[in-house]
């Protein structure tokens, strides 16, 4: 008889069948994850966990365990630099260029201290942030004490997921095999490398953002806010409202923010064109719409961050930061 392998059993928990399956515990999910992360997994095995849970939809407690997991193998440099907000970004844009880069940049520019991560190349057809943060002169980090560096430097650092977890890279570019989008990518986005205070969160699909919002509560996340961004990532859409759910010390909430352009349609960029970004950043470009993605994203940090009491207010300081923003930044940097 053969002897069974030790990862069946967590295979076995979730895809039993409708009446006698169940979600793992947050224990059960650290010890599969580990598993998975150290490679002591069969490729048909990997397959089958993956497939079942995006089938039925990861739970908090499974998030839980899986994100333990990671950061338990996370090499940290030595002293990090204090973090203010953690930026996710991982589904590249399709249809519009991404504006919430300069959101993010210009954060960093008033002081505040940004780590994004994300990845790139899981899906054909798509622009992802680091070919156009490159394409800005933004220095991509090499490892999580590079990041580091930058941070100290720039307030900002963009660190590839592939940088600090492989195996987790690995699993994502899985999809054009699976044909599925991987549950990992709802799991990396909540790692939060140096643990900062904030965390920036975004979905595709309304329904995971309660997932994300009560799994960051089990992880102890200080202050999160989630919403359904363009194309998946973090940029406000200006044509329409937009329902944004925090988790603030423990307390959840959601307001519904307005729409900057009533009745203005989602719009296509007919060139994906990164230069595009430094244009109307220097101004040598006006696009109202642009304008409208980058300040209505700003507003949705600078409300997290607790710099605005009130969705109005933190329109009109992240319009004001716009319009005093260093406009040759992008050419010094180049």
């Amino acid at each position: 008889m053969t002897e069974e392998h030790p990862f069946a059993r967590f295979v076995r928990i979730i895809g039993k069948g409708p009446n006698l399956s169940r979600p793992l515990t947050e224990d059960e999910m650290y010890e599969a994850a580990r598993m998975i992360l150290e490679d002591r997994v069969e490729p048909l095995q990997l397959g089958a966990f993956l497939c079942i849970l995006r089938l039925r939809t990861e739970v908090p407690e499974e998030g839980l365990g899986f994100v333990r997991a990671i950061r338990d193998t996370l090499e940290l440099p030595e002293n990090p630099p204090r973090v203010d907000l953690d930026w996710s970004s991982y589904a590249g844009k399709k249809r519009q260029l991404p504006w919430f880069l300069l959101s993010a940049l210009l954060l960093a520019e008033n002081g505040i201290r940004v780590c994004m991560q994300g990845t790139e190349g899981h899906t054909p057809g798509r622009l992802y942030s680091r070919e156009v943060l490159e394409s800005l002169g933004v220095a991509i980090a090499g490892s999580l004490s590079e990041a580091a560096d930058h941070i100290r430097a720039h307030n900002f650092a963009y660190v590839p997921l592939a940088v600090f977890s492989r195996r987790l890279q690995d699993i994502i570019d899985l999809k054009p095999v699976l044909g599925l989008r991987s549950p990992v990518n709802t799991f990396a986005r909540m790692i939060n490398p140096f643990s900062a205070p904030y965390e920036m969160q975004t979905v595709f699909h309304p329904n995971y953002r309660d997932v994300h919002r009560e799994t960051a509560a089990l992880l102890g996340q200080p202050h999160m806010a989630v919403f359904k961004g363009e194309g998946g990532e973090a940029e406000r859409r200006p044509g329409k409202p937009v329902v944004v759910q925090s988790l603030h010390d423990g307390v959840m909430s959601e307001e519904e923010w307005p729409a900057l352009l009533p009745g203005k349609s989602v719009r296509t960029d007919e060139e994906m064109d990164p230069g595009r970004l430094r244009a109307v950043w220097s101004g040598d470009q006006v696009d109202t719409f642009a304008t409208a993605a980058v300040t209505g994203t700003l507003a949705i940090a600078l409300r997290l961050l607790g710099r605005a009491g009130s969705i109005e207010e933190a329109e009109a300081q992240a319009q004001a930061m716009w319009r005093a923003r260093d406009r040759g930044r992008m050419e010094a940097a180049a």
